[in-house]
This record gives C-alpha cells, structure tokens and sequence, in this order.
C-alpha cells in the first residue's frame, strides 16, 4: 500500500529558500516536496510503499533524514509525523455523490 507520510522538524534557526529548495530536490524521488521557508523548522510530505502505518513511517524516516543529511539542512529532531494510506484518500473522494464536482464540492450545472 502507498502511504504519505508528512514529517517536520524543529530547531533553533530559520531556515532559507535555498535549503528548502535542496530538501525538495532531495525528496523528489520520492514524489516529495519540502517546506519551511522563514520557520524555524524544514519538513517534507513522501510517498513510501509498506503494510502499515508504523513501518511506512519507519522507511519515510530514514528517507527524510538523509535528504535532510543531503541538503545540508541541520540535524533536528523529528517533532511531528502524519501518515495517510492512499486508499483511504481514494476511499474519500470516490465517497462523493454523483453530481457532484470533486474539485469544488459543489453540483455540475
């Protein structure tokens, strides 16, 4: 199952656009892309391949600090990690009623 995993971590600087930029060349192979310009903290969102939540979220760590390590972004610690199973994004979207717009919410005229 395809997972996607969002990771942040926190630290004691801010972080440029030059590192974000780096961070999302780095995460790209993973069908990634990074934040944290101006915040003290640098994140990515991956899509990793495992049976559960816990080892998608083991796999996307080690993704996330070598890019990290990759980007010459500091290393901090980890402070928030969300995963969403790819079929249950699916199973939101096709949950909407026909008719519907699934980009709008709103009904076809």
């Amino acid at each position: 199952m395809r997972w996607i995993v969002a990771l942040q971590a926190e630290g004691d600087r801010e972080i440029r656009l030059e590192e974000v930029v780096e961070l999302a060349d780095a995460v790209a192979p993973q069908e990634g892309v990074a934040t944290g310009m101006g915040t003290n903290s640098y994140g990515a969102q991956i899509v990793v391949e495992a049976g559960t939540s816990e080892l998608a979220v083991e796999r996307a760590m080690a993704l996330f600090t070598s890019a990290a390590a990759a980007a010459g972004l500091p290393d901090w610690p980890v402070m928030s990690v969300e995963t969403e199973g790819h079929e249950e994004s699916l199973d939101w979207y096709n949950q909407i009623p026909e008719g519907r717009s699934r980009d709008r919410g709103e009904g076809e005229d």
